[in-house]
């Protein structure tokens, strides 16, 4: 087995049919010229709630926020081509084309910079290649669990071992449940929501927010019965069917997004990624939970590599780091492939340099062989956590209770648990929430490749992000130095986040202030807007929530 795309192991029982590709093409733009949109005037693309979430994180607004240029998609429309997804992100429009001809137009015109052919070509025996060999282990038997109908908030029956594992029955009981988050939810269909009874409370409350198909290739998101994979993921997150099922963020709100195509897997799928996140933000989601991966693909000369699993090279791990730089929460399956001798790594986006990737574990808390390996060297951990992913409960599109398969179903356990310690802790950035949860992992000081930093406690997390992570101080390197025009500051960081770069001049003042993104790992950061800047001496400070360092620059005469 190379790949299981939706990582859950439930059967679903469609076929897959060998048919003619859709015509489907990435343009990527040069520039964003000519747009109407500006960064002065955030309301324009983005809600109050997402303009809100950047205010309080301190993150301000850049070029990739604003939306294509219109006339651009105008152009292409002219042309004959049909609009599929925007990406304001990657600068660019996923179309189709009924005459492929008109690609060679479209590719000479003076504001196109690339174009990424999607059409499929088939030389992979999907019949024979059972991408879901797992999934037929669903079970419907119930195991004893404790109740804890007087001792919490919630009985929660069945579902027990799965909560409890992480401490998310004591944070309901503190009245931590997940109310007042958004998680925005980017997977395939959600078959019968909005009937199902475990969602009955979600529905009566209005805590589905809404639903968009970037999809569109057939019956609406609720009412395919072959995808169901989202529902699956919802209930184990917000369903409420006492002494049976409680989800881990009851009272949160949920985006249900809908970007997984079934049964074929296209690269256009990343894209659908991309632009489902960039939805998410816009509506302002605190967390965006996906249970996808993305290794290899319907032609096989499109299929990723481990080498791609850097962090930073698949279009949706992209994506998820600059849902990250938004102030968002990325948390994501790591994928199922632990038992393939060929793939030994996780998927993408999982590997994000961002992203949190969850592992799965039995109720023991022993890693199952399936949840997919990572790494633990050169500053990157992947997985970053774990949780019950073998025989979790979850809600079946007849309303019963059934257990599943997968880390689909670990990364919506700390999905929820996110949004109630989002709720406990108010205000705190994503790099300070997402360590707290990895310090908070049951073997965070000896992390590695099979469940990162362990099963997290998020009772714990609570108390780390009470008592503060301390700063870890760090070496800061200025070449050149002294400087005219430019320069580049190098360090080192154990973590991917935010930070904020000071220069201060001689008597102590502020002149300067540069927000950037690091990786984990050694980084280099190119200040190039030093022309101008009065000769003398500054101190360079460079700050995240986790780190300080402090230097020295001289800046000589333009």
């Amino acid at each position: 087995m190379k790949k299981l795309i939706t990582l859950v192991l439930i059967l679903t029982g469609f076929t897959i049919s060998a048919q003619v590709a859709p015509h489907k093409y990435f343009i990527e733009f040069t520039d964003k010229n000519q747009n109407p949109y500006s960064l002065d005037h955030p309301e324009q693309f983005l809600t109050e709630r997402a303009m809100q979430r950047r205010q309080v994180m301190g993150i301000g607004y850049e070029q990739n926020d604003l939306p294509v240029t219109p006339a651009y998609l105008q152009s292409l429309q002219n042309i004959g081509a049909q609009i599929l997804n925007s990406t304001k992100w990657l600068n660019g429009t996923t179309i189709y084309l009924a005459d492929t001809t008109l690609i060679n137009t479209i590719k000479v015109l003076p504001f196109v910079k690339s174009v990424v052919k999607n059409t499929v070509v088939y030389n992979r025996e999907w019949e024979s290649f059972n991408k879901f060999n797992i999934e037929d282990q669903i079970v419907s038997v119930k195991r004893s669990s404790p109740s804890t109908k007087n001792v919490s908030a919630y009985d929660y029956g069945e579902s027990f071992e799965q909560i409890h594992m992480v401490k998310g029955d004591l944070m309901h009981q503190n009245g931590f449940r997940g109310q007042g988050k958004v998680i925005a939810q980017l997977d395939a269909g959600f078959y019968h929501v909005p009937v199902l009874p475990a969602f009955d409370s979600l529905i009566a409350n209005n805590q589905i927010l809404g639903h968009k198909d970037f999809v569109k290739n057939g019956l609406p998101i609720f009412d395919d019965p072959s995808d169901q994979h989202g529902m699956w993921v919802l209930s184990i997150m917000g369903g409420i069917l006492p002494g049976h099922l409680i989800g881990t963020a009851p009272k949160a709100s949920y985006w249900l997004l809908k970007t997984e195509e079934r049964p074929y897997e296209y690269e256009t799928e990343e894209y659908n990624w991309v632009s489902g996140a960039e939805f998410a933000d816009s509506v302002g989601a605190d967390i965006i939970t996906s249970s996808l991966g993305y290794t290899v693909f319907d032609s096989t000369f499109k299929d990723h590599t481990c080498a791609d699993m850097n962090g930073h090279t698949t279009v949706c791990s992209r994506g998820a780091n600059i849902a990250f730089s938004k102030g968002i929460v990325v948390i994501v399956s790591a994928g199922n492939s632990g038992n393939d001798t060929t793939w030994r790594c996780v998927s993408a986006p999982a590997d994000a340099d961002f992203a949190i990737a969850c592992a799965a574990v039995d109720s023991n808390g022993l890693r199952i062989g399936f949840s997919s390996l990572g790494v633990d060297t050169g500053g990157r951990i992947k997985p970053n956590v774990a949780a019950m992913g073998y025989l979790t409960v979850i809600q079946d599109a007849g309303g019963s209770i059934r257990r599943g398969n997968g880390t689909s179903f670990s990364a919506p356990i700390i999905a929820g648990m996110t949004a109630c310690l989002m709720q406990a802790k108010p205000g705190y950035a994503n790099t300070f929430i997402k360590k707290a949860i990895e310090r908070a992992g049951s073997h965070s000081s000896l992390p590695d490749s099979l469940t990162g930093y362990g099963i997290p406690d998020f009772v714990n997390a609570m108390n780390i992000m009470s008592v503060n992570i301390p700063k870890k101080t760090i070496t800061l390197s200025i070449n050149p130095n002294p400087v005219v025009s430019e320069a580049t500051l190098m360090f080192n960081s154990e973590i991917a986040g935010r930070i904020t770069i000071k220069f201060i001049d001689a008597i102590g003042k502020t002149i300067g202030v540069r927000v950037y993104r690091t990786t984990a790992g050694e980084n280099r950061l190119i200040i190039n807007d030093l022309a101008g800047l009065k000769p003398g001496m500054y101190i360079v400070t460079l700050d995240s929530d986790f780190l300080h360092a402090r230097g020295k620059l001289v800046k000589l005469p333009d």
